[in-house]
């Protein structure tokens, strides 16, 4: 009778989690420290505001990923054929590989294999104008507006991270307001995307 009550997602979930871990505990147990590292704690903050808005921004990074994904499973058992699907699968990867980037600094851990920041940068930039082009015209349908400012802000931060050795600039506030306020849009328009999408799609005549 319990089996019978355990969802297939449950066994799904909790197999590729289990393998996942035990992989990953095999290369750090290979090529790292100890194995205990894995489960660090985040350092304590010195005072009790300390890094509250990086990790505000951090949870904002968080919400796209799930929303759109989300989404995505939604509209495919509402309406299989319905012409979003591709946006919304591209979407959830695009924001999925931003927010790993914030959360486990791959721009920075990849210095240590002497790839350069600014080549990273580059190749994000890349991947962020193939997005646009791709779906410029499902992107037209939307508030894009939005979408451009949260990237516009985004990218004005990671030009001032970039070059802010170059002038000596050393406040977090320069780089870490305009970051903020264009992760705020940016997780607004996917919310607002996502939001009428699964509307429209309940709407439509099946």
């Amino acid at each position: 009778m319990l089996l019978k009550k355990i969802p297939p997602p449950f066994i799904i979930c909790n197999s590729i989690s289990i393998l996942l871990l035990i992989l990953v505990m095999l290369y750090a147990q290979k090529f790292a420290p100890p194995v205990d590292g894995l489960f660090i704690p985040p350092a304590t903050p010195r005072y009790p505001t300390a890094g509250l808005l990086t990790h505000t921004f951090e949870i904002l990074c968080s919400i796209p990923p799930v929303i759109c994904g989300f989404t995505l499973v939604i509209i495919r058992r509402i309406n299989p054929n319905n012409s979003n699907k591709f946006f919304l699968l591209v979407s959830t990867i695009l924001t999925t590989g931003f927010f790993f980037n914030e959360i486990y600094r791959i721009h920075i851990i990849l210095q240590y294999f002497d790839i350069p920041k600014l080549t990273t940068i580059r190749v994000y930039g890349v991947i962020l104008i193939l997005y646009l082009l791709l779906f410029w015209k499902t992107l037209r349908k939307t508030n894009y507006g939005i979408l451009l400012t949260g990237s516009l802000l985004i990218i004005i931060a990671v030009l001032i991270d970039y070059f802010s050795p170059y002038f000596h600039i050393r406040s977090f506030l320069i780089e870490g307001v305009p970051k903020l306020l264009g992760m705020i849009n940016f997780t607004l328009y996917f919310c607002l995307v996502c939001y009428q999408t699964i509307l429209k799609t309940w709407k439509q005549p099946q």
